[in-house]
């Protein structure tokens, strides 16, 4: 490893401090543009869908370079890369089943959690009004969600903050479940924290096993490529309304769908190549 290309850092409280450094830099940069719009033209840029995903990439890449120049590059003397190479053919038939079986196990355990209440009724609404507003613009959407938040937040969470923490000793399979679980809450809400959480283990195994961001990039977008797809295309929330079946045949498909692809996956498919 001492003549890789890639960086040896770590993930530490530190690099917690600069990455949320940052988010915040990168949100007053945004807000100031979204006052300066109001100001200037007259206009309220922070509801507009593309304001929105140009606010999203202002802050993630603050986010990645504050990181890169005060995290990797002193402590390394490299900048911040990583290993972007496809692997074997037989890895994607693989992975991409093994990711459809948990967003299969992800929403049924989403669709048992409340949309009504004094306390999760307010919340579903809220959020469902925030969701209503970022669909308005289906190619905004899709650029944003299929292409963008795949490609940034698999280098944040999968990139830097798993890796940095593996680097750092933590064993790898905590590793993967705090990537994840902070995956899942920076979402913000109880319904997608389960299927983000879930969701992110299996990005994680993925690049632990592979080494190539690469492959966790091309299952997120093909996750909310899936999601953009019901939204847009069946005007249903879930594979269950879509498929017009039980939830809990979803279920049943998705805990046989994960077991026998991770099974396959984990124990008997060996990537060809490595990082180096």
């Amino acid at each position: 490893m001492e003549n890789s290309k890639y960086p040896k850092y770590i993930f530490d409280w530190m690099g917690g401090l600069i990455l949320f450094a940052g988010y915040i830099i990168g949100s007053m940069f945004v807000g100031v543009a979204g006052l300066a719009g109001k100001l200037i033209f007259k206009l309220d840029f922070m509801q507009k869908p593309w304001f929105m995903m140009f606010a999203n990439a202002v802050v993630f890449c603050l986010m990645i370079a504050a990181y890169d120049f005060l995290m990797v590059r002193p402590k390394t003397g490299k900048k911040l890369n990583f290993n972007f190479s496809p692997t074997n053919f037989y890895t994607y038939l693989l992975i991409f089943p093994m990711m459809i079986g948990m967003m299969f196990v992800g929403e049924f355990i989403t669709s048992q959690i409340p949309t009504t209440g004094p306390f999760f009724g307010d919340f579903y609404e809220f959020f469902e009004n925030l969701m209503a507003g970022l669909t308005d613009d289906p190619v905004v959407m899709v650029i944003t969600a299929v292409i963008m938040a795949p490609i940034f937040e698999e280098i944040i969470f999968r990139g830097i903050i798993q890796k940095g923490m593996i680097n750092n000793g933590v064993k790898p399979w905590k590793a993967i479940l705090l990537a994840s679980v902070l995956f899942g809450l920076i979402h913000g809400n109880p319904w997608q924290f389960v299927g983000a959480t879930l969701l992110g283990t299996v990005l994680g195994l993925v690049y632990y096993k592979t080494k190539s961001l690469l492959l966790p990039m091309l299952l997120h977008g093909f996750n909310n490529l899936c999601s953009a797809i019901l939204i847009f295309y069946t005007q249903k929330e879930s594979f269950a309304e879509a498929f017009e079946i039980q939830e809990w045949m979803i279920l049943g498909i998705g805990i046989v769908l994960f077991s026998l692809f991770f099974y396959l996956f984990t124990f008997r498919n060996k990537v060809r190549y490595s990082e180096i």
